[in-house]
């Protein structure tokens, strides 16, 4: 059963092969025998999740059941779910009990869906390795010595590790994509605005997304339906026609166009994950595609671009942790401006220090026009860059990451070499973009290797029937690690 799709644990509950309580307590049980050493869960309470299971089961048996309804879902904490701890990875909000729901647990919660529990990530969404994390780093199932990626690493984990069939992530410079790689299983970062991040605590929020993350593109194309759609409270969130993201799933690839940035096949991807890329490529011209090769001009801006506009913004959203309203306050201060200090300084980790720093710099009278207003231009021209390639293909393709999962530790004192680990991936939040990371196989080390697929705006259902077809010749979705 744990590693059966969303449809087959739909059928099996509408069949009452097995009850929605049955399933929640097999899952429950897995995370109390593997997730003190893998570490992908914050949270858990099997009491909410039980009675959310029980009152599934009496929809079920009414015969008001849909797709999702019993399915035990993780969230990522970063969603705020009403009773539930919701820390954000971070001792400053350690003992945040949310007051309400997030925009995309409301909509799970509607459809009927058990919440499983709040998994682990880095601090703020802040990190590629879920080593920033208050509560401790998360393993990597397929290797436990490396790290599962980040931010969105604890459902990664979890879902590699069959903790839970599906979970939430949220993607701002790759934070879907990336963990999706290293553990191999699948993740879509939508376009921009189509998932509301009401109720998502904010990093960056001209780049943040909530999206899927599940073993299949056929089980994210079910999860997107269920989170996508308009919300007035979230000043981001787009009005667009409801769709059905799994409309295009059964259709042919033949006469595909597959653009491939020559930049994304230069000097620092491995050896080991250019050749999977390859293989996996040569599969898609055996089904019918074809391939071209594109340029991205301004890819190696990303990352500078990144690193000035997200701290700018982490900066400011920051702001609102004081120590006063909620949060973190330093037990003992002298004042008011004392305790602001000694608050944030015990409740922040290092690494968000170090973007709160860095954006205040940034956004500084003297360096205003110097860094964040360049960066703004820049970020237009890598917009730009996509736009001329879609003239070309019909999606993008290429290395999610340019390395398999690194060692725990590896890159911890190196915050440089740990932010190029998303050189392939924060142009697609930069411009909006919505992208995906499907498993493709395994490098010399024996641990995962992604592929990126990259469409147009709103193109989610053309990227998710792309990335089926792929699933349907291959495999490699259905591996799961020895535990």
């Amino acid at each position: 059963m744990i590693n059966s799709s969303l449809k087959e644990l739909a059928a099996a509950l509408a069949a009452k092969k097995i009850s929605s309580r049955e399933l929640t307590q097999s899952y429950l049980a897995r995370i109390e025998q593997f997730n003190p050493e893998l570490n992908a869960f914050i949270t858990v309470d099997a009491e909410k999740s039980l009675a959310q299971a029980d009152a599934a089961d009496k929809l079920l048996a009414a015969g008001k059941g849909g797709i999702l309804t019993g399915i035990p879902i993780a969230q990522k904490d970063i969603f705020c779910a009403q009773g539930w701890r919701t820390t954000c990875g971070s001792k400053m909000l350690g003992n945040f009990i949310a007051p309400y729901d997030a925009n995309v647990i409301e909509r799970f919660n509607a459809a009927g869906a058990v919440n499983l529990g709040k998994t682990n990530m880095d601090e703020f969404a802040m990190g590629s390795s879920n080593e920033t994390s208050h509560f401790g780093a998360v393993k990597n199932p397929w290797d436990k010595l490396a790290v599962p990626g980040g931010s969105s690493g604890g459902s990664a984990a979890a879902i590699a590790a069959r903790l839970c069939p599906a979970a939430t992530g949220t993607d701002t410079g790759g934070s879907i994509r990336q963990p999706a790689a290293l553990t191999g299983i699948t993740g879509i970062k939508p376009t921009y605005g189509v998932v509301s991040r009401y109720g998502m605590i904010a990093f960056a929020s001209s780049l943040d997304q909530g999206g899927p993350m599940a073993k299949s593109a056929e089980d994210c194309a079910l999860l997107l339906n269920a989170m996508a759609g308009f919300d007035n409270r979230d000043s981001t969130s787009l009005e667009r026609p409801v769709e059905d993201y799994t409309r295009d799933l059964a259709a042919p690839l033949a006469g595909l166009k597959i653009g491939l940035p020559k930049e994304y096949f230069a000097e620092g991807l491995a050896p080991d994950v250019a050749q999977t890329i390859e293989a996996a490529l040569a599969e898609y011209k055996k089904l019918g595609a074809q391939v071209v090769e594109i340029s991205l001009p301004n890819t190696q801006l990303s990352i500078p671009v990144y690193y000035v506009l997200a701290p700018a913004e982490a900066s400011s959203n920051l702001a609102r942790y004081d120590g006063v309203r909620y949060g973190h306050r330093a037990p003992q201060y002298k004042d008011l401006t004392d305790m602001y200090q000694k608050s944030r300084a015990q409740g922040f980790g290092a690494e968000v220090k170090r973007r709160i720093l860095i954006g205040t710099y940034v956004l500084s009278a003297g360096y205003y026009d110097a860094y964040y207003l360049k960066a703004q231009k820049l970020r237009r021209l890598i917009a730009q860059d996509f736009t001329d390639a879609f003239k070309q293909c019909d999606v993008i393709m290429g290395p999610t990451t340019p390395t398999t999962a690194f060692n725990l530790g590896e890159k911890s004192d190196d915050p440089v070499s740990m932010y190029l680990s998303d050189i392939y991936t924060i142009a697609v939040n930069l411009a909006g973009l919505p992208g995906m990371s499907i498993p493709a196989g395994f490098g010399a080390n024996g641990r995962p290797v992604g592929l990126q697929i990259i469409g147009n705006y709103f193109a989610e259902a053309k990227m998710l029937n792309v990335a089926h077809q792929y699933q349907l010749a291959t495999n490699w979705h259905q591996r799961m690690p020895l535990l």
